[in-house]
């Protein structure tokens, strides 16, 4: 699995980046995890299986989402303070759950089901 951990500068990137290739390789995984910013990402998302996306770009993420399906490659949001994880194994965790089902959209749902706000 090829992980593509992105952030705004590419700074705290490479931090996670570094932190989940070590837990992964003491999980005795094959994983690689390089750091990427948001101006290289549509280079990157070339070479990534999944995107790590720091939350500082929530504004961007719908974006780099649909990027990101066109090439058939997993987004996922990675919590204000992952940053925290020093050991890289909470995100290493995110990384290999089972991703959720994708979630409907308002108009996936019949009109009866929907509420006006």
């Amino acid at each position: 699995m090829r992980i593509l951990v992105v952030c705004g500068a590419g700074a705290s990137s490479t931090f996670v980046a570094q932190r989940v290739r070590h837990a992964a390789q003491a999980s005795g995984l094959d994983i690689t995890a390089t750091a990427g910013t948001e101006q290289s990402l549509p280079i990157d998302l070339d070479a990534a299986d999944v995107v790590l996306v720091g939350p500082q770009l929530i504004p961007k993420l719908d974006r780099i989402t649909e990027a990101a399906a066109a090439r058939g490659t997993r987004v996922i949001l990675m919590p204000h303070d992952i940053f925290r994880d020093l050991d890289g194994s909470r995100t290493l965790a995110l990384v290999t759950a089972p991703a959720p089902p994708h979630p409907r959209s308002s108009t996936d749902i019949p009109s009866t089901e929907r509420t006006s706000s």
